[in-house]
């Protein structure tokens, strides 16, 4: 029988949407495409999907499952050296693009002595560099495996496919006990963490997950412009 450990609280956040004020995935193939890593008809293939989301005819979700696929195709032959590159610039001019509620919501967590998890389907790369400079205790991204220093274009991880599993596996495999955790996503596709934390939060929450919030009574809290409200 495990011993849990004491006097340890876990709260697990989704980063794209829910920190960060764009996707982390978003703004490295727009950067890779900017500097002639990827070429130029990789934006010309998300295009359509972002037009569509932006004039409200399209979902979000088919406009970001579009750059995973794009970026997942035109990675293979990449150089590693050159998509850390990018990923350091991408940081270095948006580190700081985020969510007031969050961020205070990690600061306060954290002095509070929670471990603080993230979890992405953005590459590791990325995801990492954000999460340390943040300060999270543990981060979860999409790996894309190397060889010889060049990526292969397969995928050897992806957390992001079952963030439930990711975040109980992280609890046994570190004794720690889910109770008193805290749990904050923006799409349904959190909702598998969110059913297993004491206090889940819906941040920005899409229609859909917005629907289950209400259903199952969970608070929503929406930040716009300069205004924080619950809903």
């Amino acid at each position: 029988m495990l011993k849990i450990i004491k006097n340890k609280k876990i709260a697990i956040f989704d980063i794209d949407g829910t920190i960060f004020r764009s996707s982390l995935i978003i703004e490295l193939t727009e950067t890779l495409v900017k500097y002639g890593i990827f070429p130029p008809i990789a934006e010309k293939e998300i295009e359509r999907n972002f037009v569509l989301w932006k004039n409200r005819k399209g979902s979000y979700e088919n406009y970001i499952n579009k750059v995973v696929e794009v970026y997942s195709r035109r990675i293979k032959r990449c150089a590693k050296k050159d998509i850390m590159e990018a990923t350091r610039l991408v940081i270095k001019e948006q580190k700081n693009a985020v969510y007031v509620y969050t961020r205070e919501l990690v600061k306060k967590l954290r002095r509070e002595n929670f471990i603080v998890l993230a979890i992405s389907g953005s590459p590791e790369e990325i995801v990492g560099i954000f999460c340390r400079g943040w300060k999270f205790d543990k981060y979860f991204g999409t790996i894309f495996e190397t060889k010889n220093g060049y990526y292969t274009g397969e995928v050897t991880a992806l957390p992001v496919r079952n963030k439930k599993e990711t975040l109980l596996k992280y609890a046994r495999d570190n004794k720690i006990s889910l109770r008193g955790s805290i749990g904050v996503g923006d799409t349904e596709s959190d909702v598998s963490f969110l059913e297993e934390v004491a206090r889940p939060i819906c941040f920005n929450p899409n229609l859909n997950l917005y629907r289950i919030a209400k259903k199952r009574g969970w608070p929503v809290v929406v930040e716009r412009k300069n205004v924080i409200y619950k809903i």
